[in-house]
């Protein structure tokens, strides 16, 4: 694929699926091997369900607050499947379904929304750096990885994921700058899910696609369907080879939709139509995977219902697990920020635990 084939300005947009999963460009579809193919479906499967009964759990005072995923599924995982083993990603804090991909449990990923500083400890030989929610600058530790591999020439690829809302924060420009102008070898995805909490794409920023903002970067810049897991997985393909060739970044922006909420604390209604919500419910990455495989006599509907219905008892049974854990340890709240806690850490600590022991008076 040639990113030039597919400029931002020019409105090119990389489309492999039409909206129903046909393929829409049949001379684009990468030859993805069956065993990819059915973990990128299994992994869609889980993450669908996961989200879905995270919300309950958390609507029913079981779950701290946790950000949904359900609608961008194809993003993550057409782009995760792409990655080495050896390769880092660097999530933000809207990427279980990369995350679980790459080898993060789901058992981490409820513990970490339950509060619990484990979930955030993951197995070894796993590349995945822990959930960050200060906004932007996950890429600036994308790009400090991407420049250790460069110098230290270990030929490994640092793939981060931004909104488009953080797109207009100043970390988003300074760790792409960074990484153009020592060509090191990073790739960035917006997730242009059309709204930064409440602010629309439209009020972000007066560009007319957030890819072409690579421009200002001097590396190249591409528009996906990101709701096509096919286009998403050769676009990232093509962006990971040009980074590992040693010719710099590329930025991606995915265009999806979030169809939940920003977070369980939010509430979507007030700033969208629903009309808007059902016209992109249509565009379900989901569905057009699963049309996908079901062409291709990788699934039935007998084989589907049965995945559905296993993944669903295992997704409680590991939530029951996170739960029987009880609270974490107040200790590890302050524990892991330094490897040793700082003066002010301790007299935090201090201060907390003595206010809970008297009963939080």
């Amino acid at each position: 694929m040639n990113f030039k084939d597919y400029d931002p300005l020019k409105k090119k947009r990389l489309e492999i699926l039409d909206e129903k999963g046909n393929l829409k460009h049949p001379e684009l579809e990468p030859k993805i091997d069956k065993d990819t193919l059915m973990k990128m479906y299994e992994t869609m499967m889980l993450g669908r369900i996961a989200d879905i009964k995270s919300i309950q759990y958390q609507r029913q005072g079981r779950m701290l607050t946790y950000a949904p995923n359900r609608g961008q599924e194809a993003t993550q995982i057409g782009a995760a499947a792409v990655l080495e083993e050896n390769d880092w990603f660097v999530p933000a804090f809207r990427e279980m379904n990369a995350m679980l991909y790459r080898g993060v449990t789901l058992e981490q990923v409820f513990m970490y929304w339950a509060g619990n500083e484990w979930g955030n400890h993951f197995d070894e030989g796993v590349r995945v750096l822990p959930i960050d929610v200060i906004i932007g600058s996950q890429v600036n530790h994308a790009a400090g990885i991407a420049y250790a591999s460069k110098i230290l020439k270990k030929n490994e690829v640092a793939l981060t994921m931004i909104g488009d809302g953080g797109t207009s924060h100043g970390e988003f420009y300074e760790g792409l700058n960074f990484a153009a102008s020592y060509d090191v070898p990073l790739v960035v995805i917006i997730q242009n899910n059309q709204y930064a909490i409440s602010t629309p794409r439209s009020k972000a920023t007066k560009a007319e696609t957030l890819a072409q903002k690579a421009f200002a970067f001097g590396i190249p810049g591409i528009q996906v369907d990101g709701n096509d897991i096919l286009a998403m997985y050769v676009a990232t393909k093509a962006a990971i080879d040009h980074a590992r060739s040693g010719k710099g970044p590329v930025l991606i922006e995915a265009v999806t939709y979030r169809l939940g909420p920003h977070t369980t604390s939010d509430d979507p209604t007030l700033y969208r139509k629903n009309e808007e919500v059902e016209m992109w419910e249509k565009k379900d990455p989901f569905i057009r995977f699963k049309k996908y495989l079901m062409d291709k006599k990788m699934i039935t509907k007998e084989s589907d219902e049965k995945l559905e219905e296993e993944y669903t008892k295992y997704v409680g049974d590991t939530f029951k697990k996170v739960e029987a854990m009880g609270l974490a340890e107040l200790e590890d709240i302050f524990k892991y920020t330094y490897q040793e806690m700082t003066p002010q850490l301790q007299e935090q600590y201090n201060f907390m635990k003595n206010f809970l022991e008297k009963g939080g008076k």
